[in-house]
Parts: structure tokens; C-alpha cells; sequence
């Protein structure tokens, strides 16, 4: 099972129905979500391809006592009724609306959770970090975007005309929402996938730096044996004091070894920098001939 479908099977198992006011800003999250549509008789329609978000959605709309149906569209359930005795959004020009109220942290919470139950999606984590809502229209955009500021969440909006949505593409930023939501168990779940991650990223960057000082390493060795074989090519090298002798017939012996290690080697052994400015000089010099 993918961690989106995991996450939403975890959260329609909340145990949090005896809450009306925390079931009513859930229902109201998804009747703004952008998968639910209605006409101008309040005739509601919601569609997913989810199971365990369609079982959600039917127990918040029992839990309100309003009558339902469910129907089969292909692979989509679509679950059809009627708001118009039931006034907790506004429907206008057939789209609904938030109706503003004053609301507290827990019913707010449960709000946000019901649009990401009704039209929000999570990449999986192992993959890429992204995690996104789309709303049925700019108004309700903006209002729960304010909420998720208000929590510390800094979403985006999404730059389309065809959608209206809010994303995150930060790690931290999406196991905070998560969590905001009540996934408790898929907050776990991604920062154990996260923290894999990242150790990945870190073996990775380590690996690479290596290779690079490898291959700086090997760069730097092939120009000091092309100068040295230079000087012997021109007859040179003889007339090299036997400092400089020592360590070109060192590093024609070790081409691979570091210059720490060269150093280690010679008769009066140097540390870096003197078996860099010894090399160095044999370099200046073939650049002469």
C-alpha cells in the first residue's frame, strides 16, 4: 500500500466522533476540498477512488443525520445528498463557501484535516517530499491557508490556472502537518523514512567529496610525472639537487600516494606542504623548457 493510502486509512480511523463540533469542521473540510461539487438545489456530489476515505466521509455524514447514497462510477465512489436544511457551508453560484466563524484549535485542526481527506495527497517520502490540497475555490484557499500559518505551516500556492491548490516540499514542514492532523502512526512512519533519507544523502555527499579529492589527487600526480619525465626527456634531471631527485623518483615509484604519505618516505622525511613545494618546483621548472 502506498503511504498516502496508508495515511488515509489511519485517519479514518480517528476516534474522534463524539466530538460534533471537531465532525462538523471535518465535514465542512471536505465539502471544500476540490472533489466536491453542487447545483444550484444544494444537491451535493463528492467522488474518490479512496475506500477508507469514502468510509470516513460516510461516518461524518451520519454522524450529522444527513441522508446519503453511495454510487459506483467505474472505480469512483460517488456519494450524492442534499445540504439544503443543513446549514453549515453556503452555496452560492453553485460553488460552496466557508461560512466564517470563530473557531477553536481543535475544531480548526479537524477542518484542515477534512480537506486533506477530501482532495489532498502526499508523494511517497522515500521518493520526493511533496504534499498538497486543492480546493474547490480561491476564498477557501485562503482561509485555510491562514489557519496553517497560524499553526506555523508555510505552505505555497500552487501557480496554475486550472488549479487551485497549496503545497509543501519540506520534509520537516510535512511531518509537522501530519502530525497537526493526527496521523500519529505516518508521522513515525515518515520521519523514520526521513531521517534513512537524509543518512543516504550524508554516505552520498561523503562518497562524492571523496572521489573528488581522488580525483584532484590523481589530476595533480599526472601533471607532476609529465613534468618529471620532461626533464628527463631533456636532460634535465640529472641537474636536479637531490631534494628534488628524491622526490620525483618517489613519485614515479607511487603515483597514487598522497603527499603526506610521500613525505613519510624520504630520507629526511617533510610533512605536506614541503613535498607540495618540492613537486611544485619540478612543475616550474619543465614549464621552462
Amino acid at each position: 500500500m502506498s503511504f498516502s493510502k496508508d495515511l488515509k486509512q489511519e485517519l479514518s480511523k480517528l476516534n474522534n466522533l463524539a466530538k460534533k463540533d471537531q465532525v462538523k469542521q471535518e465535514l465542512i473540510g471536505y465539502l471544500i476540498s476540490s472533489n466536491t461539487t453542487a447545483d444550484k438545489k444544494s444537491n451535493i456530489r463528492y467522488a474518490t477512488e479512496n475506500e477508507y476515505n469514502i468510509n470516513r466521509f460516510s461516518k461524518l455524514l451520519n454522524n450529522m443525520n444527513i441522508n446519503f447514497k453511495i454510487e459506483m462510477e467505474g472505480k469512483t465512489f460517488v456519494v450524492k445528498f442534499c445540504l439544503k436544511e443543513n446549514e453549515i457551508v453556503k452555496i452560492e453560484n453553485n460553488n460552496i463557501f466557508i461560512k466564517k466563524e470563530d473557531l477553536q484549535e481543535e475544531p480548526q485542526k479537524a477542518l484542515i484535516r477534512g480537506v486533506f481527506l477530501g482532495s489532498g495527497s502526499v508523494n511517497n517520502p522515500e521518493n520526493k517530499y511533496h504534499l498538497e490540497i486543492a480546493f474547490s475555490n480561491k476564498e477557501n484557499l485562503n482561509y485555510v491557508l491562514q489557519l496553517l500559518k497560524e499553526f506555523g505551516l508555510s505552505f505555497k500556492i500552487l501557480n496554475s490556472t486550472k488549479k487551485n491548490s497549496i503545497y509543501i516540499k519540506e520534509g520537516e514542514e510535512i511531518s509537522n502537518f501530519l502530525a497537526l492532523i493526527g496521523a500519529n502512526s505516518s508521522v513515525l512512519k515518515f520521519e523514520d523514512i526521513r531521517i534513512q533519507r537524509e543518512m543516504r544523502g550524508k554516505v552520498n555527499r561523503l562518497v562524492n567529496c571523496k572521489s573528488a579529492n581522488l580525483n584532484k589527487t590523481l589530476n595533480a600526480s599526472v601533471e607532476q610525472i609529465e613534468a618529471i619525465k620532461k626533464l628527463q626527456e631533456n636532460k634535465k634531471f640529472n641537474k636536479l639537487d637531490d631534494n628534488l631527485k628524491e622526490i620525483a623518483n618517489l613519485r614515479l615509484e607511487n603515483p597514487d600516494m598522497p603527499l603526506s604519505e610521500l613525505g613519510k618516505l624520504l630520507t629526511n622525511p617533510v610533512g605536506k606542504s614541503g613535498v607540495n613545494y618540492r613537486l611544485k618546483k619540478l612543475i616550474d621548472l619543465a614549464k621552462e623548457l
